[in-house]
């Protein structure tokens, strides 16, 4: 395998990387870094959790120049605040050794704080569409200087609706400038921003793009609703951290508090909740304080947390993509996973469409699995759940 080093990458953020014990590139990295030092464009087909932010940041950090005020050099765009958030807190480092700086903006907090250091001078700027917008016209940011730019999880962009807005921003940047657009599929309305606003672009693809959520162990277990919530329970309590996800808001707001009740330490997430709440319940199920998430679907592609020992599903996903987005919170980088799903008994013919079209499970549904004892991260369902050790969690800023 290269090392980062054979890519071209310069010694000062090797050691970085180093530092952080992040020592042999990923796939993804492996793939694209040397297009995007040399200045290519890129248009590449990754999933979450694939190591994206480090293929893109490391090219980014290394080539782009510095800010004047309001004027930023390179622009990042993400589909959710937990993710801008994320990409930040990753690339600081790197840009902290060639003295850039990276600052985030998204909704849901105060525009002063944006506002003030747009005014100071910010050489990387992560944004999420929306708020990027509202600070462009509010007149405290001015995209016309921006040379790099990376539009992250663009399927995701084209899901919640933002594409219309994306293509205003890129249109505001400037005409010389290196796109990247790194997305889990490359076709629809992804493939009009690849034709329109990249040029002879490099097309790199990861094999097995969906491996790191059907790789995992997939169990469907046909339940009654009045018994759900002591499953869930026990699932969390013999697995270790969980991610269960619901439908609704009310929902998730409704099965946390049920959760905690049977002493289950649980937090809702969902785009209802101010940002602070968003980032408390995140902290606290990443520290192991909370261990269980309790999310809507819109909150799937923002969870960005390694060592999730298991995703369940405690109302079905619409589809097979959803049900991969969300079973995409474990088994990240090579770790360990179970993926847990509800069945009610009118759902069965539909469950079994899902996992004959996606390649996964038994198709008899029916038969309720029970954890395996002895098995690795089992604990009593009163005692904190241990995390999982794996090379994700080595290398838990690769993403």
């Amino acid at each position: 395998m290269s090392s980062f080093t054979d890519l071209g990458v310069p010694a000062d953020l090797v050691a970085v990387l180093a530092h952080a014990g992040i020592t042999e590139p990923f796939p993804v990295q492996a793939l694209t870094i040397t297009d995007l030092l040399a200045g290519r464009d890129v248009c590449g087909s990754a999933p979450t959790g694939s190591g994206k932010t480090i293929a893109f940041g490391i090219p980014l950090v290394e080539r782009v120049g510095r800010s004047k005020p309001k004027r930023p050099r390179a622009l990042i765009l993400a589909p959710t605040r937990e993710l801008a958030a994320q990409i930040q807190r990753e690339l600081a480092p790197l840009g902290n050794v060639r003295d850039r700086t990276v600052f985030t903006v998204y909704g849901g907090v105060g525009y002063e704080p944006q506002r003030r250091a747009l005014r100071r001078g910010v050489d990387i700027l992560v944004a999420c569409p929306g708020r990027l917008e509202d600070l462009i016209a509010q007149r405290v940011v001015d995209l016309s200087l921006v040379e790099i730019v990376v539009i992250d999880e663009a399927d995701r962009m084209a899901d919640m609706g933002f594409l219309p807005a994306v293509r205003r921003i890129l249109d505001g940047t400037a005409k010389e400038r290196q796109t990247i657009l790194f997305s889990a599929t490359l076709d629809g309305d992804v493939g009009v921003i690849t034709r329109s606003y990249q040029r002879d672009a490099v097309r790199h693809e990861v094999p097995g793009q969906e491996s790191n959520a059907l790789d995992a162990e997939h169990r469907f277990e046909t339940v009654q609703t009045g018994d759900r919530l002591s499953r869930a329970a026990e699932v969390i309590g013999a697995e270790g951290p969980t991610i269960v996800f619901c439908r609704t808001r009310h929902g998730a707001d409704k099965i946390a508090k049920k959760l905690g009740a049977a002493g289950v330490p649980a937090a809702p997430i969902h785009g209802g909740l101010s940002q602070g709440q968003r980032d408390r319940a995140l902290a606290s199920f990443t520290r192991g304080s909370v261990h269980a998430l309790v999310a809507t679907d819109v909150a799937a592609r923002g969870i960005h947390v390694d060592d999730v020992a298991c995703v369940r599903h405690f109302e079905p996903p619409t589809d097979a993509k959803t049900y991969v987005h969300r079973s995409g919170r474990t088994a990240r980088k090579g770790a360990s996973g179970v993926v847990v799903s509800f069945v009610a008994a009118d759902q069965l013919r539909d469950s079994r469409k899902m996992q004959r079209e996606l390649g996964i499970g038994d198709t008899s549904p029916d038969s309720r699995s029970e954890p395996r004892p002895g098995r690795k991260g089992a604990s009593s369902r009163s005692g904190r759940p241990p995390r999982r050790h794996s090379q994700s969690r080595r290398s838990s800023r690769t993403r």
